[in-house]
């Protein structure tokens, strides 16, 4: 049995074009993220999938809307665990350590999004308690940002985020890579 998991956070409708928050280069993350999951699924590794939903009074990611669906290129196989969450940490009041620890996995690879919010979160935590983590970066996406007036573009915010993780807390890989 394998002990790897993959960890598809929240590839969502709400990040498409067509979404209420759309990243930039979803559809590229998205699709490499599907190469990710076929290639788990032949390999015998478990696939989960996070969905996020708001707590909040907020306009995106409401409950029961079309926005909170899993995006049709990365769905859940039969089986497949769907795990939502509240919170960037997908380990935040979850069953995901529970699922993972009774399947006995020690690896855990991380793909979706945000680059710089639930991917950070989740791949540090994953790290923080014991899994051995990886990162796809190019099956992972953000959006520029803003921070004292000025405009950080999506690109160097995930060069940053995925620059740190790979400091500390896992290893940073492309989907050639992984895949291989």
């Amino acid at each position: 049995m394998s002990k790897r998991a993959i960890i598809v956070v929240d590839l969502q409708n709400e990040y498409l074009p067509s979404g209420k928050l759309p990243l930039v280069g979803i559809d590229e993350a998205a699709a490499n993220a599907a190469k990710v999951i076929e290639a788990a699924r032949s390999a015998g590794d478990k696939v989960i999938h996070i969905r996020h939903e708001s707590l909040t009074d907020v306009p995106f990611f409401v409950p029961g809307t079309e926005g909170v669906e899993i995006i049709p290129a990365v769905a859940p196989a039969e089986g497949e665990l769907v795990i939502t969450k509240n919170y960037p940490n997908s380990f935040r009041e979850t069953e995901l350590k529970q699922a993972l620890d009774e399947e006995g996995i020690q690896d855990v690879v991380v793909v979706g999004a945000m680059s710089h919010m639930c991917i950070d979160a989740t791949s540090r935590a994953a790290a923080d308690l014991g899994y051995s983590t990886t990162i796809v970066e190019d099956a992972c996406a953000t959006r520029d940002l803003e921070f004292n007036g000025k405009t950080v573009p999506s690109a160097q915010v995930h060069a940053a985020y995925m620059s740190a993780l790979a400091f500390a807390y896992g290893k940073v890989v492309t989907t050639d890579d992984l895949t291989a």
